[in-house]
């Protein structure tokens, strides 16, 4: 990680060494947190944060989901992460809020201890790396199951439930492939540790729906609605492994992974990136981009940085 200037706490900007929590925090112990990945992407008009306010949505919606209420509103979450990317001078980089059940009490139950809220903002590129980008990476049906619907809730992007994700992406890492593919307990396709799924078919995409206990992803959603547009069918069904090894192209979605080809499963092979999987990397990337008028709104420009 590139360390940048400050990072935003709480309420204030603080130098990137002096953002520390006490090692009695209670989300340190329990995972109960709740985070977002965010991009602020260059364009022609500066800095733009790609979706802020939905991503934001989400965070207030997994905060509510595990009980927490979050000291700060949606905008004033949205103002603090704007300020922060502003302040490090940063004109592409990834956003990362995170709420905590901080310091007090360190039973199960949190009480009464406080929500701490932080915001970091670094650079950093393609995260299953540019090589994957361009032709396609490895993946592995992992051993470990995606969590239930009724074990934790699975739409909360909650710190806690990514232990289930860490489990299954370095099962797939020390077994020398580059990411993972998680089922659910009955066997289907639910999505990959830090991204969805999905699977082109003669010309139709395919995506596991929420029963999968899959994230409601937001580049997900953003994907469905591109690909309608460009005159591709998208079926969100249940899907089982052999799905994706009958599958003409296979492709994962993500705000760290961006459009992510696969070239394999399970050592069956998919092959380079196929015609309807680039025409959606470009679509993808015009639209972050600014590119594209017709989802504009989609695009949360930064202010330029005030000096005193």
């Amino acid at each position: 990680m590139q360390e940048t200037e400050k990072i935003w706490m709480n309420g204030e900007l603080v130098d990137w060494a002096d953002a520390k929590v006490h090692v009695g925090t209670h989300g340190l112990h329990y995972g109960t947190g709740v985070f977002e990945g965010i991009r602020c992407y260059d364009t022609e008009r500066g800095p733009a944060v790609y979706r802020l306010t939905d991503h934001l949505q989400r965070l207030v919606d997994s905060a509510q989901l595990l009980y927490m209420e979050l000291p700060y509103t949606l905008e004033e979450l949205r103002a603090a992460c704007l300020e922060t990317i502003a302040a490090n001078g940063l004109s592409e980089c990834y956003v990362r809020p995170i709420a905590h059940i901080g310091y007090g009490e360190l039973g199960v139950n949190p009480g009464s201890n406080p929500i701490d809220v932080a915001i970091m903002t670094w650079p950093w590129g393609a995260y299953l790396g540019e090589e994957g980008q361009l032709h396609g990476i490895r993946a592995k049906i992992s051993s470990w199951k995606r969590v239930g619907p009724n074990t934790i809730p699975h739409v909360a992007k909650a710190t806690g439930v990514y232990l289930n994700s860490m489990l299954a992406t370095s099962e797939a890492r020390r077994m020398g492939y580059d990411e993972a593919i998680m089922l659910t307990d009955e066997g289907r396709i639910a999505d990959g540790p830090g991204e969805n799924i999905f699977v082109v078919k003669n010309g139709t995409l395919y995506t596991p729906d929420l029963s999968a206990s899959i994230l409601p992803g937001i580049t997900r959603d953003t994907v469905m609605v591109l690909a309608q547009e460009l005159g591709h069918p998208v079926v969100e069904k249940e899907l089982i492994r052999t799905d994706l090894y009958l599958a003409d192209e296979i492709f994962m979605t993500g705000t760290a992974a961006e459009v992510t080809p696969l070239r394999s499963v399970d050592d069956q092979l998919v092959g380079e990136p196929g015609p309807v999987t680039k025409e959606i990397q470009q679509a993808y990337a015009d639209c972050v981009r600014g590119r594209t008028a017709r989802h504009a709104h989609w695009l949360e420009y930064v202010p330029a940085k005030t000096t005193a």
